[in-house]
């Protein structure tokens, strides 16, 4: 997408607004088109009256509790075609599984944490972005599905589905497959979280995204972070939060 992304905030909290639209603010690709105090001024706001509203908000940050309707019944009001791509913003993390229901890109969690304000925002951007594929489209096309990487004079592909997990080396990833090799990939790994299939890959802590098929088991921690075990016995440790977003996922449908 070239045009700002619109953006829209509901939160009956005037200090978690703040905190939302001063990030906001910082973003030049980025236009604040609304700030909401609850679910039907907002409704009023962004929705036309027809039947069928269309959006005039591509981004709709929103609280899930807020006096009158919560912010998933504000989000279920739209059809789901024409709903704004969301970011769930809360301290609650157990309403996690039904935002994840309504599509939600992101879940964060109050206080507002600057690098996952920024981590969902680019989830945001990728979901426009694969909205505007063609309808014929291949979806799977749109995620990365093969790494290639440089080994001295060699060039190495290894395919998405070989990765149980990748971990952060400074600047560079390092992949770690399923016949226990680490490849060592030039690309930070914020930048390759935006490009991985979210329905399979998780980033769980700002130095590792994990395969989340790969997951074994999940021990909560006294700090609220989480550890990981993956099914080779590798222990990865998840911070809290990315933790709401996790539990949503693993969680059986």
């Amino acid at each position: 997408m070239t045009q700002a992304l619109r953006v829209a905030v509901v939160d009956d909290e005037p200090l978690a607004r703040l905190g939302v639209t001063a990030r906001l603010a910082a973003l030049p690709d980025c236009t604040l088109v609304g700030e909401f105090t609850d679910a039907q001024s907002a409704w009023a706001g962004l929705a036309t009256a027809s039947p069928q509203p269309t959006p005039a908000v591509d981004v709709l940050i929103v609280d899930v509790q807020m006096p009158g309707d919560s912010g998933l019944e504000l989000l279920a009001r739209w059809p789901q075609p024409q709903r704004p791509v969301a970011i769930v913003l809360t301290a609650h993390a157990e309403y996690a599984l039904r935002g994840f229901e309504l599509q939600v890109v992101d879940y964060l969690l109050k206080p507002i944490d600057d690098a996952r304000f920024a981590e969902a925002l680019a989830r945001a951007r990728q979901a426009l972005r694969l909205r505007s594929l063609p309808e014929d489209a291949s979806a799977p096309d749109a995620w990365l599905q093969r790494f290639e990487l440089r080994e001295g004079e060699r060039r190495v592909f290894v395919d998405a589905q070989r990765v149980r997990w990748i971990e952060a080396d400074a600047d560079y990833a390092v992949l770690h497959t399923e016949d226990g090799r680490r490849h060592l990939l030039r690309e930070p790994l914020h930048r390759l979280a935006d490009r991985l299939d979210p329905a399979q890959f998780l980033r769980v802590h700002r130095s590792a995204i994990v395969r989340l098929d790969q997951i074994a088991e999940m021990q909560a921690l006294s700090n609220r972070d989480a550890l990981l075990r993956l099914k080779d016995g590798t222990p990865v440790r998840a911070s809290r939060t990315h933790v709401p977003a996790l539990m949503a996922l693993l969680r059986p449908r």
